[in-house]
């Protein structure tokens, strides 16, 4: 029996489906069905479905009833190929895969699509270019031979198999959604906010700021303008580069500190407030969709809804189904364990695979048991502070682990000569990138709570801009390779809960939500941590490095911090 089919829409509205063999060519005839639920349920056993988009075709699966064990989704795979290749930026689409296969123009790929509220993914979506299933297998076949021609063949299976499944999870996600009390909701914005002013008016919190950071100036100044903001300060003596609140902070003003707060609540009120609990919130259940692998090192975007950015005060809200519980995982310091398993560092896989504080081991072997220092050192190797105490802390970090620093400096002097740079399976990262605030983002630097504004894209490859390379690529080694592991995590825990009514909900870069019945929370913990030593073998190979998870069984999120 074949391991795999291909799916692909017919031009009559129907679907065509056929059997692939080695080298991923035809291994029977073409049949023909109504639609992919009617195919799929023909062939209960297939254990993977090759299609073009996972986001086109598995919504309506899920739709009705149907659940795929596995999928190749062609279109990710032509991503993370072109990465590998050195063509990052080019034409992804099935189409322009073919295109290129024969020589012919390359058609560019469609507009991404806008969230809706409440809405789920069509099929296949007008813009989408027809692609019939002798031309998807072509481009299948010639993916395999490009697969081949890596350096890694095995690893960048692994890669494209990992990002595939994560298609799926997302998928499952967005229909399943995350349970949310739109009461509770509510009672949190009225704390917080207020009273609610017809018209659609600054509610009654943010107004009596305002009027408190006016008066502090003796004018009427408007909070929520940057630029007002600064002209006030500058008029008063005070000048300012920006409104970020690091910034604001060191000033010695009236107006700091309700400015502070009205830039806090403005930013909830806009953010996840009425009109968001409106848009977004249907039937107890928040939807928004999840898009894996939609960043350069391949964490995870949401396109609407802003679901990987809930403030602590809104998680509130998140409440588990009654009888139910949400059992929520945090990876432990896994940006350092990563690295352990990537450099392989004798010292530091030893030090990653104790049952005690990562931090607090490498404290006592480099820093004289300052574990803040040894921290410090740490994220400062993955992230590039090479100055002052970073430069300080560096030294001491390399004289105890010397592979593992050398291992980011190697990737940041790549990124500064522009070359490529990969992850330990092999997806890549592209020689230009963002700088800035964007890098630090996109690499998973957290930022101040309104460190959003004045952000810039880099045109293009100047000299000046080879630090800020260099920067992104040491920690892009880390980050993208810790995206490579959550997601077989995700594919190992989704296998787990296959037979449970458990439900992934939520997932974001070192966290993960799922949502069970109370008397399988405690089978749900022990899947994540078996899911997590899975994938850690899976990813890194055999290596003493541990990734434990931090636990809790709540029936609130924000009663997991």
């Amino acid at each position: 029996m074949t391991d795999r089919w291909a799916l692909a829409p017919a031009e009559d509205g129907g679907v065509e489906i056929a059997p692939l063999g080695p080298g991923g060519l035809f291994a029977g005839p073409v049949r023909r069905a109504a639609d992919p639920a009617e195919a799929v349920r023909g062939l209960p056993d297939v254990p993977r479905w090759v299609w073009r988009s996972t986001a086109e075709t598995y919504p309506r699966l899920l739709a009705t009833g149907v659940r795929v064990e596995r999928c190749y989704d062609v279109e990710d795979a032509e991503t993370l190929l072109l990465g590998h290749e050195g063509r990052s930026g080019e034409p992804r689409s099935a189409a322009a895969a073919l295109a290129r296969l024969h020589g012919g123009p390359v058609p560019p790929d469609p507009p991404q699509r806008s969230a809706e509220p409440g809405s789920q993914s069509p099929l296949f979506e007008p813009q989408s270019v027809h692609l019939p299933l002798t031309d998807l297998v072509e481009v299948y076949a010639d993916q395999q031979r490009r697969h081949d021609a890596t350096a890694h063949p095995d690893r960048m299976r692994l890669l494209t198999a990992a990002e595939s499944a994560g298609m799926l999870v997302a998928a499952e996600m967005n229909r399943s959604g995350l349970p949310w009390s739109a009461d509770v909701h509510r009672r949190v914005l009225h704390e917080l906010l207020g009273d609610r002013y017809a018209g659609g008016g600054e509610p009654r919190r943010l107004a009596e700021l305002a009027d408190e950071v006016s008066a502090a100036f003796g004018r009427r100044v408007r909070p929520d303008l940057p630029a007002d903001v600064v002209k006030a300060f500058a008029q008063d003596g005070i000048k300012l580069k920006s409104t970020r609140r690091w910034e604001i902070e060191t000033v010695d003003h009236p107006a700091v500190k309700p400015l502070i707060e009205y830039k806090k609540l403005y930013r909830i009120w806009v953010a996840h407030g009425w009109s968001w609990l409106q848009d977004w919130v249907r039937e107890g259940r928040f939807r928004p969709e999840f898009q894996a692998g939609g960043t350069v090192t391949g964490r995870w975007v949401t396109n609407g809804g802003g679901a990987l950015q809930i403030p602590k005060v809104i998680r509130r809200a998140v409440v588990a189904d009654p009888g139910w519980r949400l059992v929520v995982a945090d990876a432990d310091q896994m940006e350092p364990r990563v690295l352990a398993a990537i450099s392989r560092d004798p010292g530091l896989m030893e030090v990653a695979g104790r049952e005690s504080d990562l931090y607090q081991s490498v404290s006592e072997r480099a820093f004289s048991g300052d574990r803040a220092q040894a921290k410090l050192a740490v994220l400062g190797a993955v992230y590039g502070q090479t100055s002052g105490d970073g430069l300080k802390n560096l030294a001491a970090l390399r004289r105890r682990f010397p592979r593992a620093v050398a291992y980011v400096d190697d990737a940041a002097r790549a990124g500064e000569e522009g070359r490529l740079v990969r992850t330990w399976l092999g997806r890549t990262c592209p020689p230009a990138v963002r700088t800035g605030d964007d890098a630090s983002e996109e690499a998973g630097i957290p930022l101040a709570e309104d460190e959003s504004e004045d952000r810039q894209w880099v045109p293009g490859y100047a000299s000046s801009n080879a630090r800020a390379r260099g920067r992104f690529a040491r920690n892009f080694v880390v980050q993208g390779s810790a995206a490579d592991w959550t997601l077989l995590l995700l594919a190992a825990l989704r296998q787990a809960c296959a037979d449970m009514a458990a439900e992934l909900v939520f997932f974001q870069h070192d966290e993960v939500i799922v949502h069970c019945p109370e008397d399988e929370a405690e089978t749900v913990v022990t899947a994540i941590r078996e899911a997590s030593d899975l994938a850690g073998r899976l990813t890194f190979g055999e290596t003493p490095v541990r990734f434990p998870f931090t636990t809790a069984v709540v029936e609130c999120y924000a009663d997991a911090k």
